[in-house]
Protein backbone atom coordinates (compact mmCIF):
# COMPACT_ATOMS: atom_id res chain seq x y z
CA UNK A 1 0.00 0.00 0.00
CA UNK A 2 2.88 2.39 0.65
CA UNK A 3 4.40 1.54 -2.43
CA UNK A 4 0.95 2.58 -4.46
CA UNK A 5 0.33 5.88 -2.18
CA UNK A 6 3.80 6.67 -3.24
CA UNK A 7 3.50 6.78 -7.00
CA UNK A 8 -0.03 8.06 -6.50
CA UNK A 9 1.57 10.66 -5.21
CA UNK A 10 -0.75 10.76 -2.18
CA UNK A 11 -0.62 11.38 1.57
CA UNK A 12 -1.66 8.67 3.59
CA UNK A 13 -4.35 10.40 5.81
CA UNK A 14 -5.87 11.41 2.72
CA UNK A 15 -6.32 8.06 1.78
CA UNK A 16 -7.58 7.10 5.27
CA UNK A 17 -9.78 10.05 5.43
CA UNK A 18 -11.51 9.22 1.92
CA UNK A 19 -11.31 5.28 2.66
CA UNK A 20 -12.95 6.28 6.08
CA UNK A 21 -15.80 8.20 4.57
CA UNK A 22 -16.98 6.27 1.71
CA UNK A 23 -17.73 3.45 4.69
CA UNK A 24 -20.36 6.42 5.66
CA UNK A 25 -24.37 6.30 4.58
CA UNK A 26 -24.70 9.30 2.01
CA UNK A 27 -26.02 12.06 4.05
CA UNK A 28 -27.99 13.68 0.91
CA UNK A 29 -28.68 9.98 -1.19
CA UNK A 30 -32.56 11.18 -1.01
CA UNK A 31 -31.46 14.29 -2.68
CA UNK A 32 -29.05 12.72 -5.57
CA UNK A 33 -32.40 10.57 -6.34
CA UNK A 34 -34.53 13.34 -6.81
CA UNK A 35 -31.59 15.53 -8.59
CA UNK A 36 -31.55 12.75 -11.12
CA UNK A 37 -35.16 12.18 -11.74
CA UNK A 38 -34.98 15.90 -12.23
CA UNK A 39 -32.61 15.62 -14.54
CA UNK A 40 -34.18 12.76 -16.51
CA UNK A 41 -37.71 14.32 -16.55
CA UNK A 42 -36.37 17.19 -18.36
CA UNK A 43 -33.73 16.02 -20.51
CA UNK A 44 -30.90 17.35 -19.24
CA UNK A 45 -31.95 21.43 -19.23
CA UNK A 46 -32.03 22.48 -16.44
CA UNK A 47 -28.90 24.05 -14.89
CA UNK A 48 -28.48 23.78 -11.14
CA UNK A 49 -30.54 26.92 -10.41
CA UNK A 50 -33.57 25.74 -12.30
CA UNK A 51 -33.38 22.05 -10.14
CA UNK A 52 -32.82 23.84 -7.26
CA UNK A 53 -36.06 25.45 -7.76
CA UNK A 54 -37.77 23.05 -8.90
CA UNK A 55 -36.69 20.63 -5.40
CA UNK A 56 -37.99 23.33 -3.41
CA UNK A 57 -41.52 23.31 -4.95
CA UNK A 58 -40.80 19.23 -4.02
CA UNK A 59 -40.28 20.19 -0.68
CA UNK A 60 -36.38 19.81 -1.00
CA UNK A 61 -34.87 23.51 0.53
CA UNK A 62 -30.87 22.76 0.28
CA UNK A 63 -28.63 25.21 -0.95
CA UNK A 64 -28.12 26.19 -4.43
CA UNK A 65 -24.25 25.60 -3.70
CA UNK A 66 -24.99 22.27 -2.46
CA UNK A 67 -26.92 21.23 -5.56
CA UNK A 68 -24.38 23.04 -8.01
CA UNK A 69 -21.50 20.36 -6.20
CA UNK A 70 -23.60 17.09 -6.42
CA UNK A 71 -24.79 18.01 -9.56
CA UNK A 72 -20.81 18.03 -10.34
CA UNK A 73 -20.11 15.26 -8.34
CA UNK A 74 -22.49 12.64 -10.58
CA UNK A 75 -21.71 14.77 -14.10
CA UNK A 76 -25.08 16.35 -14.79
CA UNK A 77 -25.17 19.79 -16.45
CA UNK A 78 -27.59 21.61 -18.75
CA UNK A 79 -27.54 20.85 -22.73
CA UNK A 80 -29.06 23.83 -23.57
CA UNK A 81 -26.22 26.32 -23.04
CA UNK A 82 -24.59 26.64 -27.00
CA UNK A 83 -21.34 28.48 -27.78
CA UNK A 84 -22.40 32.23 -28.60
CA UNK A 85 -21.97 32.92 -32.45
CA UNK A 86 -20.25 36.26 -31.91
CA UNK A 87 -20.68 38.37 -35.08
CA UNK A 88 -18.96 41.80 -33.67
CA UNK A 89 -15.66 41.92 -35.32
CA UNK A 90 -14.72 45.69 -34.35
CA UNK A 91 -16.30 48.99 -35.81
CA UNK A 92 -15.82 47.84 -39.58
CA UNK A 93 -18.63 50.27 -40.45
CA UNK A 94 -20.98 53.09 -38.65
CA UNK A 95 -22.69 52.50 -35.44
CA UNK A 96 -26.12 53.41 -35.37
CA UNK A 97 -27.96 54.66 -32.33
CA UNK A 98 -29.64 52.56 -30.02
CA UNK A 99 -33.22 53.74 -30.93
CA UNK A 100 -35.01 50.83 -29.20
CA UNK A 101 -33.69 51.22 -26.07
CA UNK A 102 -34.96 48.12 -24.17
CA UNK A 103 -38.63 49.52 -24.72
CA UNK A 104 -39.98 45.99 -25.97
CA UNK A 105 -43.28 47.41 -26.70
CA UNK A 106 -45.15 48.27 -29.68
CA UNK A 107 -48.66 49.40 -30.51
CA UNK A 108 -49.04 48.01 -33.37
CA UNK A 109 -47.85 45.70 -35.93
CA UNK A 110 -44.31 46.81 -38.41
CA UNK A 111 -43.88 49.28 -35.64
CA UNK A 112 -40.51 47.69 -34.06
CA UNK A 113 -38.74 44.30 -34.90
CA UNK A 114 -35.82 42.91 -33.62
CA UNK A 115 -33.14 41.10 -35.41
CA UNK A 116 -30.12 38.75 -34.80
CA UNK A 117 -27.90 35.87 -36.09
CA UNK A 118 -27.35 32.55 -34.19
CA UNK A 119 -25.38 29.07 -34.38
CA UNK A 120 -26.77 25.90 -34.35
CA UNK A 121 -25.38 22.60 -34.52
CA UNK A 122 -27.25 19.82 -36.35
CA UNK A 123 -25.41 16.50 -37.33
CA UNK A 124 -22.28 17.85 -36.65
CA UNK A 125 -22.76 20.21 -39.26
CA UNK A 126 -23.20 24.35 -37.97
CA UNK A 127 -26.17 26.12 -39.42
CA UNK A 128 -26.80 29.81 -39.23
CA UNK A 129 -30.26 31.23 -38.49
CA UNK A 130 -31.05 34.60 -38.94
CA UNK A 131 -34.68 35.52 -38.27
CA UNK A 132 -36.65 39.04 -37.45
CA UNK A 133 -39.36 38.71 -34.90
CA UNK A 134 -42.05 41.85 -34.83
CA UNK A 135 -41.96 42.97 -31.20
CA UNK A 136 -46.14 44.07 -31.20
CA UNK A 137 -47.52 40.96 -32.69
CA UNK A 138 -44.78 38.46 -32.18
CA UNK A 139 -44.77 37.08 -35.44
CA UNK A 140 -41.77 35.80 -37.33
CA UNK A 141 -41.37 38.05 -40.11
CA UNK A 142 -38.82 36.35 -42.23
CA UNK A 143 -36.04 34.41 -42.05
CA UNK A 144 -32.46 32.82 -43.55
CA UNK A 145 -30.88 29.76 -42.45
CA UNK A 146 -27.33 29.03 -43.78
CA UNK A 147 -24.03 26.92 -43.43
CA UNK A 148 -21.65 29.91 -43.34
CA UNK A 149 -22.58 33.82 -41.64
CA UNK A 150 -22.57 35.54 -44.85
CA UNK A 151 -23.64 39.07 -45.80
CA UNK A 152 -26.32 37.39 -48.47
CA UNK A 153 -28.17 35.33 -45.69
CA UNK A 154 -28.77 38.65 -44.28
CA UNK A 155 -29.63 40.85 -47.15
CA UNK A 156 -32.40 37.75 -48.04
CA UNK A 157 -33.80 38.42 -44.66
CA UNK A 158 -34.33 41.36 -45.32
CA UNK A 159 -35.65 41.01 -49.26
CA UNK A 160 -38.35 38.79 -47.66
CA UNK A 161 -39.12 40.58 -45.00
CA UNK A 162 -39.56 44.26 -47.21
CA UNK A 163 -42.28 42.03 -49.24
CA UNK A 164 -44.53 42.21 -46.35
CA UNK A 165 -44.34 46.45 -45.94
CA UNK A 166 -44.80 49.62 -48.11
CA UNK A 167 -41.88 51.74 -47.63
CA UNK A 168 -41.28 54.75 -45.52
CA UNK A 169 -42.68 53.19 -42.77
CA UNK A 170 -39.97 54.50 -40.78
CA UNK A 171 -40.13 51.64 -38.49
CA UNK A 172 -36.70 50.27 -36.05
CA UNK A 173 -35.08 47.33 -37.04
CA UNK A 174 -32.95 46.68 -33.99
CA UNK A 175 -29.47 44.41 -34.36
CA UNK A 176 -26.50 44.33 -32.37
CA UNK A 177 -23.21 45.73 -33.72
CA UNK A 178 -22.51 42.67 -35.30
CA UNK A 179 -20.02 43.15 -38.93
CA UNK A 180 -23.65 42.50 -40.60
CA UNK A 181 -25.44 45.05 -39.25
CA UNK A 182 -22.84 48.11 -39.84
CA UNK A 183 -21.99 46.70 -43.35
CA UNK A 184 -22.46 49.34 -46.51
CA UNK A 185 -25.10 47.11 -48.51
CA UNK A 186 -27.13 46.31 -45.32
CA UNK A 187 -27.62 50.18 -44.19
CA UNK A 188 -28.72 51.30 -47.72
CA UNK A 189 -30.81 48.84 -48.03
CA UNK A 190 -32.67 49.96 -44.89
CA UNK A 191 -32.30 53.44 -45.67
CA UNK A 192 -33.73 52.99 -49.59
CA UNK A 193 -36.43 51.05 -47.95
CA UNK A 194 -37.44 53.95 -44.96
CA UNK A 195 -36.20 52.25 -42.19
CA UNK A 196 -34.85 53.40 -38.78
CA UNK A 197 -31.68 51.48 -38.23
CA UNK A 198 -31.14 50.56 -34.18
CA UNK A 199 -28.07 48.52 -32.35
CA UNK A 200 -27.43 47.60 -28.79
CA UNK A 201 -24.72 49.06 -26.86
CA UNK A 202 -21.41 47.17 -27.41
CA UNK A 203 -21.47 43.97 -25.51
CA UNK A 204 -25.03 43.94 -24.16
CA UNK A 205 -27.52 41.25 -24.98
CA UNK A 206 -29.72 42.51 -22.89
CA UNK A 207 -30.69 45.52 -24.80
CA UNK A 208 -31.56 42.55 -27.50
CA UNK A 209 -33.71 40.22 -25.08
CA UNK A 210 -36.69 39.38 -26.80
CA UNK A 211 -34.78 37.35 -29.62
CA UNK A 212 -31.95 36.05 -27.36
CA UNK A 213 -34.83 34.80 -25.36
CA UNK A 214 -36.91 33.63 -28.56
CA UNK A 215 -32.78 31.67 -29.58
CA UNK A 216 -33.34 30.07 -26.17
CA UNK A 217 -36.10 28.31 -26.55
CA UNK A 218 -34.78 27.00 -30.01
CA UNK A 219 -32.08 25.67 -28.39
CA UNK A 220 -34.10 24.45 -25.56
CA UNK A 221 -35.65 22.33 -28.01
CA UNK A 222 -32.89 21.07 -29.78
CA UNK A 223 -31.33 20.25 -26.31
CA UNK A 224 -34.72 18.29 -26.01
CA UNK A 225 -33.63 15.88 -28.55
CA UNK A 226 -37.12 16.75 -30.33
CA UNK A 227 -38.05 15.30 -33.92
CA UNK A 228 -38.60 19.04 -34.15
CA UNK A 229 -34.68 19.37 -34.26
CA UNK A 230 -34.20 16.93 -37.30
CA UNK A 231 -33.78 18.01 -40.93
CA UNK A 232 -37.48 18.90 -40.66
CA UNK A 233 -36.76 21.80 -38.05
CA UNK A 234 -35.30 23.80 -41.61
CA UNK A 235 -38.94 24.26 -42.77
CA UNK A 236 -40.81 24.58 -39.47
CA UNK A 237 -38.87 27.74 -37.30
CA UNK A 238 -42.51 29.29 -37.75
CA UNK A 239 -43.74 26.68 -35.99
CA UNK A 240 -41.24 26.35 -33.35
CA UNK A 241 -41.81 30.46 -33.12
CA UNK A 242 -45.77 30.03 -32.43
CA UNK A 243 -44.68 27.54 -29.46
CA UNK A 244 -42.30 30.42 -28.38
CA UNK A 245 -45.17 32.66 -28.62
CA UNK A 246 -47.59 30.22 -26.49
CA UNK A 247 -44.61 29.66 -23.81
CA UNK A 248 -44.61 33.58 -23.23
CA UNK A 249 -48.37 33.93 -23.10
Amino acid sequence: MSLLLDVAGLPRSTYYYYTKNQKKPDKYADLREEICAIASENKGRYGYRRVTQELRNRGFHYNHKLVMKLMKQMGLSSKVRMKKYRSYKGEVGKIASNLLERDFYAEKPNQKWVTDVTEFSLFGEKLYLSPILDLCSEDLVSYTISDRPVLGMVTSMLEKAFEKIPDDTMLILHSDQGWQYQHKHYQRMLEAKGICQSMSRKGNCLDNAVIENFFGLLKTIRANGSALFSLWFLSCVQELHELFSCDEK
